[in-house]
C-alpha cells in the first residue's frame, strides 16, 4: 500500500453491516458445528457395532461445567473465525454479502498473527456487541489493530490516492 494510505473512519463499515456480518457469520457457524455432530452421529450409528461410548460421551456433555463449555465453543468459534479471515483474506461469508473486509491501517492486508489476535479476543464475554460503541470498532479491532471497511469507499479511496500520485508521472518532457 502507499505510504500515504491510512484506514478513516469514513471507510469504517457500518454497524448494521457489522451486525449483519456477525449474525451470518453465526448462524453459519452454528450450522456448520451441528453439520458435523450429525455427521459423526450418523457415521457413528452406521458403522459402530457398539455406541455405548459414543452414548454415555454426548450425555456427559449435558453437565459439562458452564465455564469449560463457553471456553470451549468460544476456542472452536474463535477457530473457525481465524481460518476463515485467514484463507479468505479479510473476509467471512458474512463480510463478502456485506461488502465488507478486514484491513491494517496502512490498508493492508493483516498477517496470520493479526487474524489470530481478532479471533480470541472474541471469546471476551460481550465482546460480540462491543462493536455498537460510539467508535463503531470492536475490541476484536482494537486489541488486533485492525478495522473493518466498506470495500467500496475503501477502493475508492485507494484509486483516488493512486490518481493522485500518478499526476505529472506521464507526461514527456520536451
Amino acid at each position: 500500500m502507499d505510504a500515504q494510505f491510512s484506514v478513516t473512519p469514513d471507510l469504517y463499515a457500518s454497524k448494521g453491516s457489522r451486525f449483519t456480518n456477525y449474525i451470518i457469520d453465526l448462524l453459519l457457524f452454528i450450522g456448520l458445528f451441528y453439520g458435523v455432530i450429525i455427521l459423526i452421529s450418523v457415521l457413528v450409528y452406521t458403522f459402530v457395532d457398539d455406541v455405548t461410548g459414543f452414548e454415555n460421551f454426548v450425555d456427559g456433555l449435558e453437565h459439562v461445567n458452564p465455564f469449560l463449555d463457553r471456553l470451549v465453543t468460544g476456542s472452536m468459534l474463535a477457530l473457525l473465525y481465524f481460518f476463515s479471515e485467514w484463507l479468505l483474506k479479510g473476509r467471512t461469508i458474512g463480510k463478502y454479502i456485506t461488502k465488507t473486509k478486514v484491513v491494517m491501517l496502512d490498508g493492508s492486508n493483516p498477517e496470520p498473527i493479526d487474524f489470530l489476535k481478532r479471533s480470541f479476543s472474541r471469546i471476551i464475554p460481550f465482546e460480540a456487541l462491543s462493536f455498537l460503541g460510539a467508535g463503531g470498532r470492536g475490541w476484536h479491532d482494537t486489541l488486533s489493530k485492525t478495522f473493518v471497511v466498506d470495500i467500496e469507499r475503501f477502493h475508492a479511496k485507494q484509486d483516488a490516492l493512486s490518481a493522485l500520485d500518478d499526476i505529472g508521472k506521464d507526461m514527456d518532457v520536451l
